[in-house]
C-alpha cells in the first residue's frame, strides 16, 4: 500500500463507475476552532485523530488520507474487522479482477508480450504494488504459467504490502490455503503455487527491493496511485504574506512571490483538514449524479484554507509548469500526490536507469536515488487506475463504503478514501527520473482490453462453460461471463471502459528507427 495496499478498481457493485462523489470545496476563510472534549466521535480514530489536532493545528489532505487508510490504530486497510473484506460485493466495492477473470488473464498476457519484445530475457522479477486480495496476481501468475519459457525466467515475485491481514489472504491465494510465511531480511516469503521453484517475497515498502543488478522488473500497479494521499492547494488572487517568509523545502529556501512594493500579490495557499465543530462556518459539501441514498453519517472533519502559505503550497505547485500556469487563476483548485510522484519515479529508474545525480551545492542536497544501472535498460510498468488523461485532478477526493459513495470526512478508517490519479504528472515524473524510458498512454482500459484480445477470449471462455453444467446453471454462468467483460469495456459517460485508463512505462531504445509502441498502445508484439 504506498507500501500499502490500496488498489483494485473500486466501483459499485452495480453500476460501471469510480467513487463518487467528488468533494465540493468550501471557501476559503474558514475559522478553525475545536470543542472535541464536548463531543462524541463517529470512530476512535477520528477521536484521536481530532485530539492531535488540538495540538497541531489543521493538518494536510495527505496526512489525514495516510491515517484514515493505513494508521495501525484502526486505518481502513490496516484494521482486521471480524467477518468484514473490504473487496467483493460484500465489502466496499469490487474490483476489476473480481469483476471478471479475464481481466488479470490479458494482463498477464500483456506482460508476455513485452518479454517477447524485449528479446526474453532469462532473469525477470515480477512486482506489484498494492496487491489486495491478489486476485489480479493471481490470474497473472496463471496465465504466465502457460508460456514455459516465461515462466521459467521467472526468480522472484515481490509484493509490496503493509497489512498483514491482507498478506495473510494474498498468501492463501498466491501459495496455497495452507500457507505459512516465513521471515526474511526483506520482510516474509511463501513459495509460488503457479510459478514452480519460485518464492514469493513481502515487503512494505518498494524502497525494500534491490534494484542494483536485479533481474528485469515487471511491475503491476492496478489502482494503487487513486489511493495514494494528495495535497490540495488553491490559488489565492490577493494574499497578504509577511516580507520576512521563508521556507525550507528540499531544493532549498523558498519565499513567496511578492508584488511590487510588497502589495498582496496571487499565492497558493493548501486546504487542510480540521475537526467540525459548533463554531465552523461552514462545512464541506457533496454533489453527485448517483442515484444511491445520501449518506447517514455526521462529518467529523472538513476542509479549511489555510491563511498563509504552508511549506508544501511553496514547494509542490512550482514542481511542473502545468501548476504555475495556473497561480494566477482566482479560485484555481489543483492536487497533487508526491507520493505517486515518488513510485513512479522509482519505476523508472529500476526500467531505465537513473539520471546523473546534480552537483551537490549549499542549497541543493545530493540526492539519494540509485546510480544509473549498468545494463541496458530492460522491464517494463504497467499502470491501471482512474482519471483524466490530459488535465489536473481538482476535488476529487472521494470516500466509498457499502457499494455507495460517502463523505470522506465520516467514519475515519471505516471509509475507503480515493481521489484521481494525474497521469500527465506520472508520465512527467518519469521522464524526469530516468533517461532510459519512454512512457505511452494513457488510454481507455476499453481500448486496451480490446486490443488484447477480450471479446476473443470472452467467446472461448464461454464456449468452455457452456459444456459442464445443467442448462439453467449453464445459461447463469454465460449471463455472468458476457456482463462481466462488457461492464469492464464500457464507454457510456460513467462506464468503466471509458473512465478507467492504461498507461506503460518501457525502456527506450536509442537508434531504432519510429517508435515501438507496446500492444494494447498502438503496437505489436514486435
Amino acid at each position: 500500500m504506498r507500501g500499502n495496499s490500496f488498489r483494485l478498481l473500486r466501483t459499485a457493485a452495480l453500476r460501471p463507475q469510480p467513487r463518487k462523489p467528488a468533494c465540493s470545496l468550501p471557501q476559503y476563510g474558514i475559522r478553525w476552532s475545536s470543542s472535541s472534549a464536548e463531543r462524541q466521535w463517529s470512530t476512535p480514530l477520528a477521536k484521536s485523530l481530532a485530539k492531535a489536532i488540538e495540538t497541531t493545528g489543521p493538518i494536510s489532505v495527505a496526512a489525514y488520507m495516510r491515517q484514515c487508510l493505513t494508521s495501525p490504530d484502526g486505518g481502513y486497510y490496516t484494521r482486521q474487522t471480524p467477518g468484514h473484506d473490504q473487496f467483493g460485493a460484500k465489502g466496499d466495492f469490487i474490483t476489476s479482477p473480481e469483476i471478471s477473470q479475464v481481466f488479470g488473464e490479458l494482463v498477464g498476457i500483456w506482460l508476455y508480450t513485452e518479454w517477447l519484445a524485449q528479446g526474453k530475457s532469462d532473469r525477470v522479477q515480477v512486482i506489484e504494488v498494492g496487491p489486495g486480495r491478489g486476485t489480479l496476481l493471481d490470474d497473472v501468475l496463471r496465465t504466465i504459467s502457460s508460456f514455459k519459457g516465461f515462466a521459467q525466467s521467472i526468480e522472484a515475485i515481490y509484493l509490496v504490502e503493509a497489512s498483514p491481514h491482507l498478506r495473510s489472504q494474498q498468501a492463501k491465494l498466491l501459495s496455497g490455503t495452507e500457507a505459512v510465511l516465513q521471515e526474511t531480511d526483506l520482510g516474509w516469503k511463501a513459495r509460488s503455487k503457479h510459478i514452480p521453484g519460485c518464492d514469493i517475497h513481502w515487503c512494505e515498502d518498494i524502497r525494500f527491493i534491490p534494484k542494483e543488478s536485479s533481474p528485469t522488473p515487471f511491475i503491476l500497479a492496478h489502482e494503487f496511485f487513486d489511493a495514494l494521499p494528495i495535497h490540495i492547494f488553491r490559488a489565492v488572487p490577493h494574499s497578504h504574506i509577511p516580507a520576512s517568509s521563508t521556507t525550507l523545502t528540499p531544493t532549498g529556501p523558498l519565499k513567496p512571490k511578492r508584488g511590487p512594493s510588497s502589495e498582496p500579490s496571487p499565492q497558493w495557499h493548501e486546504l487542510l483538514v480540521a475537526p467540525v465543530t459548533a463554531s465552523s462556518t461552514t462545512t464541506t459539501t457533496f454533489s453527485t449524479s448517483s442515484t444511491a441514498p445520501p449518506p447517514s453519517a455526521v462529518d467529523d472533519f472538513h476542509l479549511t484554507l489555510s491563511k498563509a502559505p504552508t511549506p508544501h503550497s511553496l514547494y509542490l505547485p512550482r514542481t511542473s509548469a502545468r501548476y504555475e500556469a495556473l497561480a494566477t487563476t482566482p479560485d484555481a483548485t489543483i492536487e497533487i500526490s508526491p507520493e505517486s510522484l515518488s513510485y513512479i519515479a522509482d519505476f523508472a529508474v529500476r526500467i531505465g536507469g537513473a539520471n546523473p545525480p546534480p552537483s551537490p551545492t549549499p542549497t541543493t542536497p545530493s540526492t539519494t536515488l540509485s546510480s544509473p544501472q549498468a545494463q541496458p535498460p530492460s522491464g517494463c510498468a504497467l499502470i491501471l487506475d482512474y482519471g483524466p488523461a490530459t488535465t489536473i485532478p481538482a476535488a476529487t477526493l472521494r470516500g466509498i463504503r457499502s457499494h455507495h459513495a460517502t463523505s470522506p470526512f465520516a467514519s475515519a478508517g471505516l471509509v475507503d478514501l480515493s481521489a484521481d490519479v494525474d497521469f500527465v504528472a506520472l508520465a512527467e515524473a518519469a521522464l524526469a527520473a530516468s533517461p532510459g524510458v519512454e512512457v505511452h498512454g494513457p488510454v481507455q482500459q476499453a481500448d486496451f482490453l480490446e486490443s488484447l484480445g477480450i471479446g476473443e477470449r470472452v467467446a472461448g471462455l464461454v464456449r468452455g462453460k457452456g459444456k459442464s453444467g445443467g442448462k439453467e446453471e449453464e445459461e447463469e454462468m454465460v449471463r455472468r461471463i458476457e456482463g462481466g467483460w462488457k461492464r469492464l469495456v464500457d464507454r457510456g459517460p460513467a462506464g468503466m471502459g471509458r473512465i478507467y485508463k492504461a498507461m506503460a512505462v518501457v525502456p527506450h531504445r536509442e537508434g531504432v528507427k519510429g517508435v515501438r509502441r507496446p500492444v494494447g498502445f498502438g503496437g505489436d508484439v514486435v
